[in-house]
């Protein structure tokens, strides 16, 4: 038996709200959205993961979802636009990744990161 999927289920009484914040700021594509369902994804391949962790890497929160994006600079970009707080960074971190905290619609802390190109 593999895992072929994992998904992360956030609570909410209006799902549409999570259209502006991960459709269009972070990009992701309604992949369905039944009224009172709406998942969000992308074509791209993504690797199954789940981490579990006592806090969140240089002394931060534990995130309640992580989100890798190609283009960190322009996903901020779009956050400050779009006014939504930056909570933590954007930090280059020892273990190579650039990133920062913001909450979405409903609270959650997300962590948006991009890889550092190797050195």
């Amino acid at each position: 038996m593999k895992v072929r999927r994992i998904v992360a289920n956030i609570a909410t009484a209006d799902p549409a709200a999570a259209r502006a914040f991960y459709g269009e700021i972070l990009g992701l594509d309604v992949l369905m959205d039944m009224g009172w369902i709406a998942t969000y994804g992308s074509g791209e391949r993504m690797t199954v993961q789940a981490s579990f962790m006592s806090e969140g890497g240089s002394g931060t929160p534990v995130p309640d979802l992580s989100v890798e994006v190609d283009d960190l600079d322009e996903a901020l970009r779009r956050m400050r636009v779009a006014g939504i707080a930056v909570e933590y960074g954007p930090a280059d971190e020892p273990w190579g990744v650039r990133r920062f905290f913001v909450r979405d619609p409903f609270g959650r802390l997300v962590n948006v990161l991009a890889h550092l190109p190797a050195a």
